[in-house]
């Protein structure tokens, strides 16, 4: 889900949050001012990945209750994958511009989800198997497989005493002790020790830095950090919102692991995409499509060996500690992009929907000389 595509949120109170979730951490990240027209003000932005978002759904769908039935047989899996595909197929009523187009994205979803089952879906499928066979109780499949972390505020935080005060004098009450971040995931499964979280994305573009590397001491820790420098050139919203949802789903993960009685573990967040296009290799002639998937495991860039060692948890104190304070910012209203404009100008405002009433960008765009 996209931030565009967020209306009201009713956990969203004013100038101040009990909850909140990881689209909201991003849009915030990216333009706290596009933050509070969507999420505090529950404006609806226009969203051009609707349509891709769309058939994303209906692989997700058909990956997952294949995964339910509870075959684990490479040809079994793809069957039962292809099938409910099939259905879901025949409800969707996106608007193609001739049926050649609809074939084709068709095959397209279907090369997709072969390249799953042939890349990690028969192993992930064992691994939900023995993760129901070890688990005393709870869901281990999805969609949107719920999960949540609460992060507990920076005591004497300006803004979230703020928050209180304006709260009190309005009559409503706000929890701004602790925030509850949600998230989600598409499936659990086990792989040795470890509990893994899969999360079917539309492609792994945004994780930047992430993507291509797997040690938090080789350049993501700096990178992180200068992010949140104003004396640095580094504005990577995209790559720092992965982090954070890292951290939260890891956290989420191990409640779920006490909820199933598997506290020993440890949790592991691993990313796919569906819609990667790069990878995708189309014979026009014979209308044929064939693809690969490049699986992402989060984990290992996220984890500082520092934390781990001391906690023995897949934990990173930087990390965790920079998501409390910019959530105590949330809480505490801090909507005005002021400080960071010009980064946040030209990283956000391009593909905006909100600048037809946002003050900061139409201050900017228009002037008057003399």
């Amino acid at each position: 889900m996209t931030e565009e595509q967020v209306g009201p949120d009713s956990r969203i109170e004013e100038f101040g949050t009990a909850s909140l979730d990881v689209d909201g951490l991003e849009t915030y990240l990216h333009c706290p001012r596009r933050y509070e027209f969507a999420h505090v003000d529950g404006l609806e932005g226009s969203d051009d990945e609707t349509t891709i978002d769309d058939r994303i759904t209906l692989l997700r769908t058909a990956i997952c209750d294949a995964l339910r039935r509870g075959e684990t047989g490479r040809e079994a899996l793809a069957d039962a994958a292809r099938e409910r595909l099939e259905v879901l197929w025949a409800d969707h009523d996106e608007r193609f511009h001739s049926r050649t187009q609809r074939r084709h994205e068709r095959r397209v979803l279907e090369a997709t989800l072969e390249a799953y089952v042939e890349t990690v879906g028969v192993d992930h499928a064992a691994g939900i198997e023995r993760l129901a066979a070890e688990s005393t109780d709870g869901e281990l499949i999805g969609p949107d497989l719920p999960l949540s972390s609460t992060v507990s505020l920076p005591e004497f935080e300006t803004g979230a005493r703020a928050a209180a005060e304006t709260s009190a004098d309005s009559g409503t009450e706000i929890d701004v002790e602790s925030v509850t971040i949600d998230a989600s995931v598409d499936y659990v499964y086990a792989d040795g020790r470890s509990i893994v979280g899969v999360q079917f994305v539309s492609t792994l573009r945004s994780l930047g830095l992430l993507r291509y590397r797997s040690d938090w001491d080789r350049g993501i820790a700096e990178r992180f950090t200068d992010h949140f420098d104003p004396d640095a050139d580094v504005f990577d919203p995209s790559f720092v919102a992965s982090l954070f949802e890292t951290a939260v789903v890891i956290d989420g993960l191990r409640t779920r692991c006490q909820q199933l009685g598997l506290e020993d573990r440890t949790c592991r967040y691993v990313q796919i995409p569906l819609a990667d296009r790069s990878q995708t290799d189309i014979n026009w002639v014979r209308e044929t499509v064939e693809t690969s998937l490049e699986t992402k495991d989060l984990t290992d860039g996220y984890i500082d060996h520092h934390t781990y060692g001391m906690t023995h948890k897949h934990r990173n104190r930087t990390v965790d500690d920079r998501l409390a304070d910019v959530v105590s910012e949330i809480a505490g209203g801090a909507f005005d992009p002021t400080d960071r404009w010009d980064d946040i100008s030209n990283d956000a405002c391009p593909d905006c929907g909100y600048t037809v009433c946002c003050r900061d960008y139409i201050a900017e765009e228009v002037r008057f000389d003399g």
